[in-house]
């Protein structure tokens, strides 16, 4: 059979649902044989890891959220190849932004959980953090890979993965010598000649609060209204970066309990004699909490169906013959299902052992723990995966606290608690996080 060459531009029927009997044909399609694992490739995606995965811990801690780093490292991928002078790069530069890509991912899982170790001066180390990212990170993968015929291959066109799509412009313009390279140089330029300027020289303060003003003094003392805004270029770069639509949602958010809740609150007996800061740490925040826990909740219920389908195909695909296997089109071969039931139990097990000599010391408190872990990190994969191809945001954060609660109710409930308890429930969490994480990206 001739071989076929790749295309330089996507197929009309790319984003759109297909027709009855369309066929979908790739860039690279299933008979053609592109450079995809190269030395180059892995290098340059470790290389971007390793970088990104600096600065989103950064960004992450400092304003609690991660940027996706899929976009930018395909840039890069691009720009480089072009400055190399290298041709037919679209399959290396996919395997680059994909191990890129998974920095920031791991990052995120682990940064919403394990510092809590610390800041409660709790007993941790370095072993506990490296093997509930890296377990969780594998539980992620392999939960996700039956459900990927399911959200890539038959509902084609029918969600719109946002993230996906732009990458996929970027890579694609780079098979036509795109330069996009050269602009995200210069927003990293004028952005850290923006902090620079901010935080060496004082032009101006980071955090901007209507108590620089009288009035503003005023309204936060006798009306217990405060506004603050946060002018460094991450939280900026932030914005822009998910858009307009989220960038609102997370600002009605602040709206709601800094000009509602904190201000109703401060105006009862309950909150006389706090001020507005107070009021946000006892009231304002446990709320956001509650209410981004609950939407964790609500996800689950939601996506129950999507949960029956993937499986549905996961199972039929698992009872096949051995044969049909065989002649599975190139860009339709995943892991087999012995495999990844394989990797799954020994993930498992290793997580079970670690769970027990490392952390609880209580054979049944640990099965109790690995039950959350699977249980949990099997449902809310889905969800990640269905935030991702919808919004092109993972809600790892709402899901974790839902987590840490589901965790610590059933903990208390098997008489752990104290110290030990804490730990056990913030390194469960620390493993689901991570669990979520990558399963978001990787069906990107």
């Amino acid at each position: 059979m001739e071989q076929t060459k790749p295309s330089q531009s996507l197929p009309d029927n790319a984003y759109r649902e297909l027709k009855p009997g369309e066929e979908y044909v790739p860039m690279m399609p299933a008979d053609a044989k592109p450079k995809e694992v190269t030395p180059y490739s892995v290098t340059m995606g470790l290389l971007m890891a390793v970088l990104f995965s600096a600065a989103a811990a950064y960004l992450g801690l400092r304003i609690g959220q991660v940027f996706e780093a899929a976009i930018p490292i395909a840039i890069i991928a691009v720009g480089v190849g072009n400055m190399l002078g290298k041709k037919n790069m679209l399959g290396q530069n996919v395997i680059i932004q994909s191990i890129g890509a998974s920095s920031g991912i791991i990052v995120a899982g682990a940064i919403f959980t394990l510092p809590a170790l610390y800041i409660l001066g709790l007993e941790t180390a370095f072993y506990k953090v490296f093997l509930s990212s890296v377990l969780g990170g594998i539980l992620g993968i392999v939960l996700l890979i039956p459900f990927r015929k399911y959200f890539v291959k038959e509902m084609h066109g029918k969600y719109p993965f946002p993230e996906a799509t732009a990458t996929t412009e970027v890579l694609v313009s780079g098979e036509k010598g795109g330069n996009q390279a050269k602009l995200l140089a210069v927003a990293g330029l004028v952005g850290g000649l923006y902090d620079f300027a901010a935080s060496t020289f004082g032009l101006w303060t980071e955090e901007i609060s209507t108590r620089m003003t009288a009035w503003g003094t005023l309204c936060a003392d006798k009306f217990k209204t405060l506004l603050k805004v946060n002018t460094s270029a991450a939280v900026l770069g932030l914005g822009y970066i998910i858009g307009l639509k989220y960038s609102a949602i997370i600002a009605a958010g602040s709206f709601l309990i800094w000009l509602l809740v904190v201000p109703v609150v401060g105006s009862t007996a309950t909150g006389a004699g706090m001020s507005p800061e107070e009021l946000y740490q006892t009231f304002g925040r446990p709320l956001g909490i509650g209410g981004i826990a609950m939407a964790g909740l609500i996800g689950i219920i939601r996506q129950s169906g999507i949960i029956k389908q993937a499986m549905g195909l996961a199972v039929s695909e698992f009872s096949g013959k051995k044969k049909a296997e065989t002649n599975v089109p190139r860009t339709q071969r995943d892991l087999t299902m012995r495999t990844i039931l394989t990797t799954l139990i020994a993930a498992l097990a290793t997580t079970f052992f670690f769970f027990q000599f490392g952390i609880l010391g209580n054979w049944g408190q640990t099965a109790v723990a690995l039950l959350i872990v699977f249980v949990i990190s099997f449902l809310f994969t889905t969800v990640a995966a269905n935030a991702i191809a919808i919004v092109g945001s993972n809600p790892v954060s709402g899901m974790t606290l839902m987590t840490l609660i589901l965790a610590s109710l059933v903990l208390v409930s098997i008489g752990l608690n104290g110290t030990a308890g804490m730990t056990a429930a913030l390194i469960i969490g620390g493993v689901v996080c991570t669990a979520l994480s990558p399963a978001g990206g990787f069906i990107t």
